[in-house]
């Protein structure tokens, strides 16, 4: 009987400091919280041009040019339409999303999304 008490409480031990592991080194697994990405649209550039990012998180661009601009996937998957002068546009992060992006109305204008 004795014995046994002794493998209930080893085990029970155990089960807490496996919980105690998971909580602090096992939530790799688990997503984060989504994040917002800002991207500023002046002087010609995306900045920044890279964006890193999460499945769920949300990118916004904001235009601070004087003329309108668009983020558009470069094969036109998807697309924030026309960004005017102070206008936010966003796209949420999907798994499939295309990772290329340039400006509709200034081509040389291009910015990147790396998926993590």
């Amino acid at each position: 009987m004795m014995k046994l008490k002794v493998i209930r409480r080893d085990f029970l031990v155990g089960v807490s400091a496996f919980a105690d592991a998971l909580a602090i080194f096992g939530n790799k697994g688990v997503a984060a919280s989504p994040k917002i990405h800002l991207v500023k649209i002046r002087s010609f550039q995306f900045e920044p041009q890279n964006i890193v990012a999460s499945i769920g998180d949300t990118i916004c661009w904001t235009d601070e040019a004087l003329a309108p601009h668009t983020a558009t996937a470069t094969e036109a998957s998807w697309d924030t339409g026309e960004i005017i002068r102070n206008d936010t546009r966003s796209v949420e992060v999907t798994e499939r999303m295309e990772i290329s992006y340039f400006c509709a109305f200034h081509p040389h204008m291009m910015g990147t999304i790396e998926l993590i």
